[in-house]
């Protein structure tokens, strides 16, 4: 029998969809399920794009030009004039999800043996991202107490090496929902200066942003235009993550062309998506300012239940959907399975996320499970009810 290659040996589970078979052995037994373990939003798709897509009128669906539609690049440009942050049509290729953005930036700005530093934990298919394209993640290590801010730069220039080619950040981040402060990414600015080094920046959360607080874009530090990578998706921001449509933006012409070349080998990015895409982008602020707001409402039923709890932490997000929590177990792989095998309360139990899964340095993350809120509010307070009744038996508790 001929053996599987080694990237597919090395090819990492995700931590947010291995549990699955257990979630659903458990609905079997007629257990109902919370899932917290996935972003994937419950608010309604915004009905003018949904309502684009029932109206189209196509004889033929075709393919479309590889940097996607020039319609669908030119709504995304006036998307993106809204946030301050200045690009072309020119300087976009339309993706089939942000995860083909991040292929795209791996594969054009690295090669095989290369390195690219990435502050953890992070999001977990980074981790296979580079292994498909033969790079080594170099982790810096950020920690739950100081809420997962950006580590010192000191600890930036401790990993750097001839192989290191890029630095990578998701802001405001999965897993932890921090958002980087305009000054930490300037300071990052420096060192990719410094070092000549790309800098790759997943902003799909750029509307999810709390307590005041602005998203700053990676698009607008100076002196470091020919560095910078944008990536982007549709998927969180208008909760379509069916869409499959994302976003590569440079103002790098050599990264550009080449990764246009890749765009090309793919043939066209998705039409629907992009009928979709030119569609959502007039969808009015208030809708988000509600999905703001039922967020708000969300985390701080996660943030509060959780520092009530004996022996837990969670600190304060103030981007993104999700929360990294510090409980008192000895294994969170072994306790986001045990709560869906063995445990439920009332008939109800709670699916979670390991934070091992969000670490590359083995050992990390084992007290530490990833929680996504996604769900409406009265889920949200019977799941961390689920999770505080749960801790109180789970035999494996420190």
């Amino acid at each position: 029998m001929p053996k599987i290659s080694e990237k597919g040996i090395r090819m990492p589970a995700s931590p947010i969809r291995k549990l699955v078979p257990y979630s659903d052995e458990a609905k079997k037994r007629g257990i109902k399920v919370y899932h917290l373990n996935i972003g994937q939003p419950d608010i309604e798709t915004p009905k003018g794009a949904i309502a684009a897509l029932q109206s189209a009128k196509i004889d033929v669906l075709a393919y479309s030009h590889s940097a996607g539609t020039l319609s669908c690049r030119k709504k995304i440009v006036e998307y993106y004039k809204r946030w301050n942050i200045n690009v072309t049509e020119n300087e976009i290729i339309v993706t089939a999800g942000g995860s083909e953005a991040i292929l795209f930036a791996f594969n054009t700005c690295l090669d095989p043996g290369d390195e690219v530093i990435i502050p953890e934990p992070f999001y977990a298919n980074y981790n296979g991202f580079a292994i498909s394209v033969g790079v080594s993640v170099k982790p810096i290590i950020s920690v739950i107490d100081n809420g997962f801010a950006l580590p010192p730069i000191e600890e930036f220039e401790k990993v750097i090496t001839p192989k290191t080619k890029a630095i990578m950040i998701c802001n405001p981040n999965n897993p932890t929902g921090y958002l980087y402060s305009r000054q930490e990414l300037e300071s990052l600015a420096k060192i990719v200066k410094k070092h000549d080094l790309y800098l790759f920046a997943d902003e799909v959360y750029r509307e999810f942003v709390y307590d005041g607080e602005e998203a700053f874009s990676v698009m607008n530090l100076k002196e470091i235009e020919q560095n910078v990578i944008l990536l982007d998706s549709v998927s969180k921001r208008y909760s379509a993550c069916g869409a499959r449509i994302g976003m590569f933006i440079t103002k790098n012409k050599e990264v550009y062309n080449a990764a246009m070349k890749f765009a090309q080998a793919r043939l066209s990015p998705p039409s629907f998506g992009q009928i979709f895409t030119e569609a959502a982008v007039d969808t009015p602020q208030s809708y988000f300012d509600e999905v703001q707001k039922e967020y708000i409402a969300r985390r701080n039923i996660v943030v509060e239940s959780i520092n009530k709890m004996e022996g837990c932490f969670c600190p304060n997000p103030k981007g993104a959907f999700y929360a990294t929590a510090r409980l008192p177990i000895d294994d969170s792989d072994r306790f986001c399975q045990w709560i869906l095998e063995d445990f439920n309360y009332n008939g109800e139990t709670i699916m979670l996320a390991p934070a091992t899964g969000f670490y590359s340095v083995k050992g990390k993350g084992k007290d530490e499970v990833r929680i996504s809120y996604c769900l409406n509010v009265n889920d949200m307070k019977a799941s961390m009810k689920c999770l505080s009744e749960a801790l109180k038996v789970y035999p494996g508790r420190k």
